[in-house]
């Protein structure tokens, strides 16, 4: 049996989805693809879904039984030795759920993140004093100190992401309740948050956006969600939403485009990147 991973990496939701249009292209089911495997045809519904490690025995067998050209096959494979290895968040599974470890390699991976959130800074652009007070807060569950810490050092560790020399395009819209709801009694906290918003709002590559209350409800007002658009042309747009005790990952092409229509919708009613500078730096000299 195929070797199970906590959570899959970009690259194999990207092959496996390319293993099912081989298949499909073939003419073959999944049970007919098991039999040549001599497994069961939940092991290759797995494998297609990135339920699982891509086994690259199991993965040559089927490039052949496909009908995959020679160069394609050596390439399906070395993608997906690539694909295989773990991730650098890894070393954070002790506090890394596996539903989100998931959205931390679409984040490495994307050309453009856009997010609406309703109650906090993004945790890409949180200070680490800002991020300590919302985990404190218990947003994690019961926690103790080393394990918020923790959190805290993983989230400092994905704000690496901006400082590449090629970031994907960060593209946040938040509701005005972000700046209202204090999360520390110490004024610093919040005022040096906002100062790296309008750091980070300077950037060619952060588009920040403020849904203020005077502009009155708006679609999105269900829940924060964040949608992830990548350069592979094999991987589709995505879109992550949070609950309680865990998150759903939709990719069907109806979720995904209503998404993106109250994205685009709330970019439409939302104040402009300049209007949020200004309302950034207005509200940072009351405090």
């Amino acid at each position: 049996m195929s070797e199970r991973r906590a959570a899959p990496t970009v690259g194999q939701v990207v092959l496996g989805k390319r293993l099912q249009e081989l298949r499909e292209a073939a003419g073959l089911s999944r049970e007919e693809a098991a039999r040549v495997l001599r497994v069961a045809s939940a092991t290759v519904r797995r494998m297609e879904m990135a339920e699982v490690a891509l086994k690259i025995p199991y993965v040559q067998v089927l490039l052949a039984t496909y009908g995959a050209a020679g160069e394609e096959q050596a390439a399906f494979v070395r993608l997906a030795e690539e694909a295989n290895q773990p991730g650098w968040w890894q070393r954070f599974h002790d506090v890394l759920p596996d539903w989100f470890s998931l959205y931390v390699s679409l984040e490495g991976a994307a050309r453009i993140v856009r997010s609406y959130e309703p109650h906090f800074v993004p945790g890409l652009l949180q200070t680490e004093a800002y991020a300590r007070a919302v985990l404190e807060a218990g947003t994690i569950g019961r926690t103790g100190p080393g394990t918020t810490e923790r959190h805290v050092s993983l989230r400092m560790a994905r704000q690496r992401l901006l400082e590449r020399e090629d970031p994907p395009h960060l593209w946040v819209i938040m509701d005005e309740t972000v700046l209202r709801r204090p999360v520390s009694v110490d004024g610093a906290v919040m005022r040096d948050q906002l100062d790296r918003l309008l750091e980070y709002a300077d950037r060619d590559r952060v588009t920040l956006q403020l849904a203020e209350f005077a502009a009155g409800p708006h679609p999105g007002t269900y829940a924060p969600f964040t949608l992830f658009r990548f350069a592979e042309p094999e991987l589709p747009d995505m879109v992550f939403t949070e609950y309680l005790t865990g998150a759903l990952y939709l990719d069907s092409r109806q979720e995904v485009s209503t998404h993106l229509e109250v994205l685009d919708h709330m970019t439409a009613r939302a104040s402009s990147a300049r209007r949020t500078r200004q309302v950034l730096r207005e509200y940072r000299g009351t405090l």
